[in-house]
């Protein structure tokens, strides 16, 4: 079965087709970064009417990447939770009037849901490291990015088989990087820029403390170290050598990275689970990849990270979740509704892992 994914949850329209096995035959995304980076971050009314511009050309470049007609689709899958509700309403809207004029079957999907299974996705030319066997459920998997961090236990394709284990409470990873960045001057997005700046920097030149590092709680906090960079920048001044800064990205990643990447083992290991899987737009960071394999690795814990493509924000992993519940059989209404809220952390957020 082709299915057609639809992705505008934030400030990138995306389109894919990709069949029920997870076999990607287009992806195309148009992003917004150069709209946004003057202002430092997404502003939600102009990532609206960009999405506006640009869903109809996307989703037919999509279609045409793919050599398929609508009347070849088995069904469509839009993300319709959670993020920017006026953005998810262009695609939700959008989808709805595909699917009625076609005729085609239509599912909302969890954009948290996508990237959980984003590492399911088999794209075209991927390197023999990232054609790696998929993993089997269960695993545990972390979620980064610049809206949300958490750790599920995942035991199949369904949001009601995904429990979160402990999440952050206050900033996501994605968001601290994106602060930071801008606290140095650096531009937005920030996590590219300080990740690059990282690999030459002397993360010992400025040792941070991995923030709620106690591996007796799954929760984390990203607010408090943001709070010492800051403080960093308004003693010291924004550093001229690049040297400085390229520490000061250094010790910030390392204590990032390494609080996520502990956490994430420790999760697999307090549930007697084997496997673990990153995903999420942190998750396509240098070290958080390495550090994970490696400590995933010492502890004899199959690791699993999705090809970069993969890790942001894409409208594969939406089809390939949404050809996942038209499989089951399921089928949503016309009354599909976009929300900022995710389903996932309302069903789970009771069911919170060890403290």
């Amino acid at each position: 079965m082709l299915v057609l994914g639809i992705e505008s949850s934030c400030d990138e329209t995306g389109a894919a087709v990709v069949r029920s096995d997870g076999t990607v035959l287009s992806d195309v995304v148009q992003s917004q970064v150069d709209l946004h980076a003057r202002y430092g971050g997404v502003v939600p009314e102009l990532a609206s009417r960009d999405h506006a511009r640009n869903i109809d050309p996307v989703v037919r470049e999509a279609l045409a990447r793919a050599n398929v007609g609508l009347d070849d689709l088995g069904g469509i899958a839009v993300t319709n939770r959670p993020g920017l509700v006026g953005a998810l309403l262009v695609g939700v809207q959008f989808a709805k009037g595909i699917a009625w004029a076609r005729g085609l079957p239509l599912v909302g999907v969890d954009h948290l849901v996508g990237h959980l299974l984003a590492v399911f996705l088999r794209r075209p030319g991927e390197s023999s490291d990232e054609a790696a066997p998929r993993p089997e459920f269960p695993f545990v998997a972390l979620l980064a990015s610049g809206g949300h961090t958490s750790i599920y236990h995942v035991d199949g394709p369904t949001e009601d088989a995904c429990r979160e284990l402990g999440g952050t409470r206050d900033d996501a990873a994605g968001e601290a990087f994106d602060k930071v960045a801008k606290l140095l001057g650096l531009g937005y997005p920030g996590g590219p820029v300080i990740d690059r700046l990282a690999a030459i920097g002397d993360a010992s030149r400025f040792p941070q403390k991995a923030p709620m590092a106690s591996v007796r709680s799954l929760e984390f906090s990203f607010s408090g170290i943001k709070s010492r960079m800051a403080r960093h920048v308004a003693d010291h001044g924004i550093p001229k050598d690049e040297a400085e800064i390229a520490a000061l990205c250094a010790s910030f990643q390392r204590a990032v990275t390494d609080v996520l990447a502990k956490k994430l083992v420790q999760a697999a290991e307090m549930n007697g689970v084997s496997r673990v899987v990153l995903g999420g737009g942190v998750a396509a960071n240098r070290e958080l990849r390495e550090r994970v394999r490696t400590m995933a690795n010492a502890r004899g814990i199959d690791c699993f990270v999705p090809p970069l493509a993969s890790c942001t924000d894409n409208a594969a992993m939406i089809a390939y979740a949404g050809a996942a519940r038209l499989g089951r059989g399921e089928r949503d209404g016309w009354d599909l509704t976009a929300t900022s809220q995710t389903s996932l952390l309302r069903l789970t957020r009771k069911g919170r892992g060890a403290r």
